[in-house]
Parts: structure tokens; sequence; C-alpha cells
């Protein structure tokens, strides 16, 4: 095994030439002592008006809110207000009611599923059917990482928002997400008002 050569080759020395002639002085700037800090000054609580209002025992202010940012459609739906019976609603999340009809939204543009949707829900109405089933799928990810983020799964955030307005929220009841065994997160029950 041959040893290496201690130092610069030649052609080492002559490419350090090259750069070193090419390199530009630092230029030194003094630095300046910083400023001797004083103690800060004791406030009384009358003194300071952020505090001023401030009495022993009170009751704190809530806080502002941190953000405006909406929440994720699945605590949405989770804390919509529970607009049918109670037990038949416990019955529904736990998965014990059995959909009379169903609709698969999965693999279908937002152009196809919006009117697919509306059709099925106002025909299910129509039929007399009360709980219906509809696979939205959940969704592919594709954030490219830009300054946007982009959620996941459009249908999935779509069908509860496209079941809020007309000409099918006065016939839907309750939107929830559907229990595992019919579809989890990929899937809502949707619960119709009675046929008048």
């Amino acid at each position: 095994m041959a040893k290496k050569p201690k130092g610069l080759t030649s052609d080492d020395r002559s490419i350090w030439q090259r750069v070193a002639e090419t390199a530009v002085p630092i230029q030194h700037v003094p630095v300046s002592k910083p400023a001797e800090k004083k103690p800060p000054k004791k406030i009384c609580a009358e003194q300071h008006p952020a505090i001023s209002h401030f009495k022993a025992g009170a009751r704190a202010a809530p806080l502002p809110r941190k953000h405006d940012i909406q929440k994720d459609i699945r605590q949405q739906v989770a804390e919509a207000p529970v607009n049918m019976d109670r037990k038949s609603f416990q019955n529904l999340r736990r998965g014990k009611l059995k959909p009379e009809g169903r609709i698969d939204l999965h693999g279908m543009t937002l152009a196809e599923a919006h009117p697919a949707l509306i059709g099925f829900v106002m025909s299910s109405h129509r039929a007399g059917k009360r709980l219906v089933l509809v696979i939205t799928g959940k969704g592919k990810h594709k954030d490219e990482g830009g300054p946007m983020p982009v959620r996941m799964g459009v249908l999935r955030h779509q069908v509860p928002e496209w079941l809020r307005m007309a000409p099918v929220a006065s016939l839907v009841l309750q939107v929830s997400e559907a229990h595992l065994k019919h579809g989890g997160s990929g899937a809502y029950y949707v619960y119709l008002r009675r046929k008048r």
C-alpha cells in the first residue's frame, strides 16, 4: 500500500493560487459595547393600563381566537346538533341501523358527483326511505407542498356542504359519519325527513 505524500501537489498549489487571487479580504468592524441595562421600574397595578381593571378573585376574560381556520370536516359533522331522536342517533352511530339505499360517488369528479347526489337524495325521499348511505371514499393525498394546504378527499369535504344547500337541505334531517362496517370516514349516513 503506497503512502500519500505529505503537503500539496503542484496541481493543488496552482488551484489554490487561482482561488486566493479571487478572494476579497474581510473588513473588520469594531464591536461596540452593549449599553448597561437598568433594572425595570416597579409599577403598581393602578399605573399600568393593561391591568388597571384587574380585581383579585375576578374571572379572566376569554382568550381571543388564535385563528379562523375552518374545522376539519369530520369535526364539523361530529359537532353538528342532533336533529333526530337521540336513541335512533346512537343506533345510527353504532352502525345498528341498516341503510335503505346507497350511492357510490367514489372516483367521480365534482361536476359528476353533485347532480348524482342531489338526484339520489330526492328520489330516495320520494320513495319514503329514511336512511341512505353516501360513499365518498377517503380521498388521495394530493398536497404538493405549495404555500396553501390542499385538503385530502375533495368529495368527502364537499358532500356535507351540498346536503346543507337547496334543493335537498329541507329533506335532510341528519348527516353523520358512517360506522366502520359501512365505510367509516369514507362514507356518510344521511337520515331523511319523513315524506309528507
